[in-house]
């Protein structure tokens, strides 16, 4: 499981109607091509593209841009973020 959780801070929620973007908290050892992998099987949407980030607390978080348009805000409210 690379996935831990979604990320629910006021900036990752906002982006889920902005930007169609969700954020996910992953293991410190994923990669990108894992990531996406991981998201398409298990969610069935298609990943425009991912950006990572590693935080000054040793967190690995994934910013994740759907290729469809309210893919994130469908997917958010099946993971009851919003």
């Amino acid at each position: 499981m690379i996935i831990k959780h979604v990320l629910t801070t006021e900036k990752a929620v906002a982006g889920i109607e902005k930007d169609n973007r969700l954020v996910f908290v992953v293991i410190s050892s994923a990669t990108k091509p894992q990531i996406r992998a991981e998201l398409e099987s298990e969610y069935k949407e298609k990943v425009k593209s991912i950006q990572t980030i590693n935080s000054i607390r040793g967190h690995k978080k994934a910013i994740v841009l759907f290729a469809r348009k309210g893919a994130a805000s469908e997917l958010a409210g099946k993971l009851k973020v919003i």
